[in-house]
Parts: C-alpha cells; structure tokens; sequence
C-alpha cells in the first residue's frame, strides 16, 4: 500500500515533469462587440463546430485539457495524438462547420461566427492555472498576431483564419501527409514583448501564382505579397 508520502511525491513529480503536446488555440474575432445572449450564442456555436471538426479526425474534445475564457479556449491535446490530420483535415472540418453556421444564420444575422485558430507542439508542465512553458506562449501570441486579424478584417467573407507556428509548419504542413498543401501558406514574425514568433499563415497561394502586377509568388525577391489572395478552404485540400 502506498504511502501518502509517497502520493504527495508522485504528485509533486508530476507538477513539475515536462510535456510535449499539440496545442490549439481559438478566439471568436469581434465578441466583445456582442450583447450576452449573442456571448453565449457564439460560444456553444463555436463548442458545437468544434466537436464536429474533432470528430472529423477522430478525437474527443472531452479529452482535451482545456483553459477556457469567454471567447475561445487554449487546448492541450492528448499524448500520441498525429498531429498532421489535426492540422489539416480537422481545419477543413473547421472551417466548413462555420460557414454551416452562418449560412443557417442567413444574410440578416447581426453576426457572423467568424474566428482564428492556431496550431503548435513544444513542450509545456501542468499548472494550477493551465499549461506553463514556452509552447502555449507561443501560441497565443501566434493567435493575436495582427497579420491572423487583419485577414479577417480584408477578407470579408472568411470565416476561419489560420496559422500554424514555423516548427509545425516544418515538421508536418511540409510532409505532405496534411491535408493543406505548404503552398497555401505565408511566413509572418511577430513581435510582442520583446520577443519575435515565427509562423505561417493559410493564405491560399498557390505556387507560382502570380499578381495582378506581374510579380512572381511572394512579390519581388521572394518577399511576401501585401495582398494574398485567399481561397476557401475545401479547395486547398489535398486529393
């Protein structure tokens, strides 16, 4: 019989033993501007798409260890989850369970369901106040970066704005075991406190797309273009 001794060391050993898991952020772009019943719309709405989505690929959102606020959650996936369907398919699934949403909410709706996702892997401990380490900094900075909020503010018609970090993007977009071809993505680095964080961006270039100007992808000398263009998503899935 074990001793509690013993239980509080196990306990202590697991508070500070180190994690390396999926994480995935998600916020609901203009929540505060909605009244308490639209609040509490949104976010079964948002909860709703989300297990669709989970589903889609085969896992269970009551599985996942959650830090919840009002408008989004940062999520800790499940150890031994494959990290490529959860950045593409479950992203197509996503993305389909919104515009499924708005287009239940018809064109007079006050509105639209409309959110960013971001996605990254690094390692992170267990805290009494959510997951502690440099991977879920990581991806809520990625989550407010401005160049995520801004392709909902020039897009009008998107629902879903994605980014994943470089290390994920590396490791699993590039393998071409996701269901998003790397193509379809741009780089972008933030900067917030003093700190810079690299990810890629799901814009919808195609490779060797060109601009209205003549420029090759990415603009003159392979820099990013200023204006993407962004197609929907279940045409960027790869077949």
């Amino acid at each position: 019989m074990t001793g509690n001794g013993e239980q509080d060391r196990n306990q202590h050993d697991r508070r500070h033993q180190l994690f390396y898991r999926l994480l995935l952020a998600v916020d609901i772009q203009g929540y505060s501007k909605r009244d308490v019943r639209e609040q509490l719309l949104a976010q079964r709405q948002l909860s709703d798409a989300l297990d669709r989505a989970a589903l889609g690929v085969g896992l269970d959102r009551s599985r996942w260890e959650k830090q919840v606020g009002g408008d989004g959650e940062l999520a800790t996936l499940p150890e031994g989850v494959d990290p490529a369907p959860v950045a593409g398919d479950f992203v197509l699934g996503l993305a389909a369970a919104l515009a499924e949403v708005n287009d239940a909410a018809g064109e007079g709706a006050r509105h639209r369901l409309r959110v960013r996702l971001a996605l990254h892997h690094g390692t992170l401990a267990a805290g009494p106040f959510g997951p502690a380490g440099d991977a879920p900094i990581v991806v809520q900075r990625l989550l407010d970066a401005g160049p995520l909020r801004r392709l909902l503010v020039t897009d009008a018609d998107r629902d879903l704005a994605y980014v994943v970090s470089d290390s994920l993007f590396e490791d699993v977009v590039q393998t071409g075991f996701c269901a998003l071809p790397p193509e379809a993505f741009q780089p972008i680095k933030v900067t917030a406190k003093g700190d810079a964080f690299r990810g890629y961006i799901l814009t919808g270039r195609a490779a060797g797309e060109r601009e209205a100007g003549g420029e090759g992808r990415g603009g003159p000398a392979g820099r990013p273009a200023a204006q993407a263009r962004v197609y929907d998503f279940p045409a960027l899935a790869v077949r």
